[in-house]
Parts: C-alpha cells; sequence; structure tokens
C-alpha cells in the first residue's frame, strides 16, 4: 500500500493588489516614528528581497472557509471521487473567517466542520477538524492525513490550506505587502499505485523562537490597543529559517533513501524569494553538489505569501502545467518543506 496525493485544487482570487498600491500608504517604524525614505524607495527594496510584485486579496464577501470550499471542489473533482467516502477533512488556517473590515476571527463552528457543510457530505463517519501550526499546517495535515491512512483509521483524506492574511495586516507596517489570500487542497488516499510519500520530518523550535510570529498592536500608536495584527521578527525568521530548514530536509530525504541528484522539483512555502533561494544553497551545500536548474518552482512574484495556501497553490499549479517552464512526470522525486509561526518545520519526500 502506498499513500499518494490523487487529487488536487486550487482558488486564487481574482483580486490583484499590485506594489505601486502601497505607494500613498504611511508606513511606520514598530515605535510609531515616521520611515525616513519615500514610499517608492520603501517598495523597491521590499521587491528586491521578497520578490513580490503583486498579491491576490479575496472579495469582500468570501472567507477563509469559501476559499477552502472552492479548493476542495476541485480536489474532489480532479480525484475522480465520491466525496461521501473521505474519512477525515482536515483544514489548516491561522485565524479562521475574518469578515471584510471586521476585527474578529470566528472559528466556531471550525473551519472544517463549514467546509464539510458546503460540500454537502451527510456521512457523519468523515471527521472533520482545523489544525493551527502556522504556515507549515497543510504540509503537517497531509502527515497527519498519512498517518490515520497508515493506521488503518482511514482510506481517503481531504487535506486543504486556506488564509485571508489581507485582513489581519496592520497597514502601517511594510510587512503588510507581503502577505496574501487563497487555498490549496489535496486528496490523499491509500492506493496500489508506485509511488506516494516516502519519507517526513516534522520539528517545533519553541524555545526562544515561539513569538518570532505573533498577533501585535499596530505601528500607528494611536490606534485602539485591543486590536492586534500579524507581526514578524523578519531577520530573525531569515536566519532560523537558513539554519534549520536545509538541515530537516536533508534528514528527511536521507530517511527517504533518494539520492538528492534524483530529485527534481522542490516545493518550498512562498515566504521570501531571497530566503527560498538561501535556503536551496543550503540544502545543496550539505550534499556539496549543484543546484539544478529549474529545481525550485515559485509564485511568490504573483501571488504573494497566502501562507499554508502557497505549497498545495504551488503543487497545484505545476501539476497542470500553469507555471511557466515547470512540469512533472510520472515517477519524479519531489520535496515539499515549510517553515512558520510556532516556529514550525516540516517536510516530506514524494514519488510523483
Amino acid at each position: 500500500m502506498n499513500i499518494k496525493i490523487t487529487g488536487t485544487g486550487s482558488y486564487i482570487p481574482d483580486t490583484i493588489e499590485k506594489n505601486n498600491a502601497f505607494l500613498e500608504h504611511t508606513f511606520l517604524n514598530n515605535d510609531g516614528s515616521i520611515i525616513n525614505y519615500p514610499n517608492d524607495v520603501i517598495i523597491e527594496k521590499f521587491q528586491a528581497i521578497t520578490g513580490i510584485a503583486e498579491r491576490r486579496y479575496a472579495e469582500p464577501h468570501l472567507n477563509s472557509s469559501d476559499l477552502g470550499f472552492f479548493a476542495a471542489e476541485k480536489a474532489i473533482l480532479d480525484a475522480k471521487i465520491d466525496r461521501e467516502t473521505i474519512d477525515y477533512i482536515i483544514v489548516a488556517h491561522n485565524f479562521g473567517d475574518v469578515k471584510h473590515n471586521a476585527i474578529q476571527s470566528d472559528m466556531l463552528p471550525s473551519l472544517a466542520t463549514r467546509i464539510k457543510h458546503s460540500l454537502r457530505i451527510k456521512n457523519p463517519k468523515c471527521i472533520a477538524y482545523d489544525i493551527l501550526f502556522g504556515c507549515p499546517g497543510w504540509i503537517e495535515g497531509v502527515i497527519q492525513a498519512k498517518a490515520f491512512i497508515k493506521a488503518g483509521m482511514a482510506k481517503r483524506c481531504l487535506v486543504i490550506g486556506t488564509e485571508t492574511l489581507s485582513r489581519v495586516v496592520d497597514k502601517y507596517d511594510r510587512d503588510a505587502m507581503i502577505f496574501s489570500d487563497g487555498a490549496g487542497a489535496t486528496v490523499i488516499e491509500a492506493t496500489e499505485e508506485a509511488g506516494g510519500i516516502l519519507a517526513h520530518e516534522t520539528a517545533s523550535h519553541t524555545y526562544d523562537e515561539a513569538y518570532y510570529l505573533h498577533f501585535g498592536n499596530s505601528n500607528n500608536q494611536e490606534l485602539c490597543k485591543d486590536t492586534r495584527y500579524i507581526k514578524m521578527e523578519g531577520r530573525k525568521i531569515y536566519e532560523f529559517a537558513l539554519v534549520h530548514v536545509p538541515q530537516a530536509m536533508k534528514t528527511c530525504i536521507d530517511n527517504s533513501g533518494v539520492d538528492i541528484k534524483d530529485v527534481k522539483k522542490i516545493f518550498l512555502h512562498q515566504a521570501n524569494e531571497k530566503m527560498d533561494e538561501a535556503i536551496l544553497k543550503r540544502l545543496y551545500r550539505l550534499y556539496k553538489t549543484e543546484i539544478p536548474e529549474g529545481i525550485m518552482p515559485m509564485s511568490i512574484q504573483k501571488l504573494g505569501n497566502s501562507s499554508v495556501a502557497t505549497v498545495p497553490t504551488l503543487f497545484d499549479l505545476v501539476k497542470n502545467n500553469k507555471l511557466e517552464n515547470h512540469s512533472l512526470t510520472k515517477g519524479d522525486i519531489v520535496i515539499f518543506a515549510s517553515v512558520g509561526a510556532g516556529m514550525h518545520i516540516n517536510t516530506f519526500v514524494y514519488k510523483y
């Protein structure tokens, strides 16, 4: 028995927010002081580091659970399965449903419950639950699905990553330009076909690193102190990722029995273009070998960072030949990896 991804789907919102939309913003330092650079310089530096030129925002009437539902519908259709045969629906997110122009997160009932309801699944034995695991949430959901299937508790799982980060950003913070909205979904099931998940690795670094990403006050000191926004220690996250992510990936690759030279694609969380490139260099340096051309597809330039949605969306795009110069062939060895709030890291090696 092998455990494979048999269906994928993603929802990429239609609303495009380009970098020039931030030209009129008032950007402030953490202490509330004005940043002593014009916005065009701030934006230019931002794009040079992150690679982000534009990002996607959900329509005002749609919430995270809606986006997840749209992606799930596509994955179910792609897998050609009866939705009533799904044993688990695992939904990764970070902030629940945050209505447009609202400040309150809504997670009652869970997003998985809402998505199962929208899918009109009647089967009470289809268990729906959420996981909060930062940006690596979708990968952790896949790892959990693998465990359920391997233990004989399930034959088929639906794993979704969905987020509307545009609704929890501080518009006075330069980091607001990083985040975006979207959803990705996959059907994971037991199959007799060759391939599937070969190995996985997960770690949680919380001793000093727990609050590198957190909820905090606006940089605008005059705003309500009880309203919180997503905040991050960018430099600390960058340094943390460069030390720990390549090593976790190497451990996973070694445990899988795969030769690094046989890896065809690496699907890395789309957080920061420069950081992802540095992680890739560190990984191949550990193996003392050159980086193959075109091994790491990137979507961050046009889609921004949609947290738990970035990796499944990227995979769906490449699988369906929607990302230029990237494609997959049956039998390809690929790696999925992510890092994020917690600080959590996870990865799995997969034979397509």
